[in-house]
């Protein structure tokens, strides 16, 4: 824990995993506690870069891009509410599409530590990116199986002794996603955003998707800068920057058309 009460993990990868018999074991992963926030504020470099340039543009939207963007930020605005069945369900949904076949002995659990989050109740890990956070893993999850599972347990490339937990780094792409798009503005004011916007009018799942590419892109340029724990901002800033570059392009009609989006596998 930091001088500002906020605290990160790190995954330090062991031979052992998940027994799909009956529980899950300790032995898969040693969780061990850092000096860095990994939520929101060890974000801020990443996140809040707005150029001088930027600032100076304004885009109108079309009233479907209006609707659009209100679902949009409508779930953006919903914080994780544990008292909630339909949360609860939701997490429930996705300790069964991370291990499928692996009990859950409850929502705060030591199990939880398993997916990569900071301690046994992942309900605290959701005040940097809300609920909207859970569903892009859920999301995730469904739509790309062995994408996610190949992420989850880490399962390609030469990977660190300390890994990036899996599960909070889903929720800081989910914010840096929201701050890069500017999404919580009324209209767009970055080029990005608006981009973006005419992406999300023709495809209402447009942020979901896009959650995915940059996690597989994110993981991606992990290996490639052969990081550790202590790389992640650096990695998250690098991430940014080839997603900016890959939405910049000419022929980008849709997600799918992104260079990147070629990673994912179902």
């Amino acid at each position: 824990m930091d001088e500002n009460g906020a605290s990160f993990v790190a995954v330090r990868r062991l031979s052992q995993g998940l027994d799909r018999g009956g529980g899950c074991h300790s032995s898969s992963a040693e969780v061990v506690h850092g000096s860095s926030a990994w939520i929101g504020r060890g974000l801020s470099c990443v996140c809040a870069q707005r150029r001088d340039s930027d600032a100076r543009l304004s885009f109108d939207l079309t009233p479907s891009q209006e609707e659009c963007l209100q679902k949009l930020q409508n779930r953006i605005e919903v914080s994780y509410d544990s008292s909630k069945v339909e949360h609860q369900e939701a997490l429930r949904a996705l300790w069964h599409a991370a291990f499928p076949g692996v009990e859950l002995r409850g929502l705060i659990s030591e199990q939880w530590k398993e997916m990569g989050w900071q301690g046994k109740d992942p309900s605290t890990d959701f005040r940097g990116g809300g609920f909207i956070s859970l569903e892009n893993l859920l999301f995730f999850a469904k739509t790309f199986p062995k994408s996610f599972q190949d992420l989850l347990r880490k399962e390609e490339g030469d990977r660190a002794m300390w890994e990036y937990p899996f599960a909070v780094a889903g929720v800081n792409i989910t914010f840096m996603l929201i701050q890069m798009l500017d999404l919580q503005a009324v209209k767009p004011r970055t080029l990005m955003g608006a981009i973006f916007l005419k992406l999300l009018s023709e495809n209402d799942r447009a942020f979901d998707l896009l959650y995915c590419i940059t996690f597989k892109l994110m993981d991606q340029q992990w290996l490639a800068m052969h990081a550790s724990y202590m790389d992640f901002n650096a990695v998250m800033k690098a991430t940014r920057r080839q997603l900016e570059r890959e939405l910049l392009l000419e022929d980008i009609q849709c997600l799918e058309d992104m260079p990147s989006y070629k990673l994912l596998s179902r």
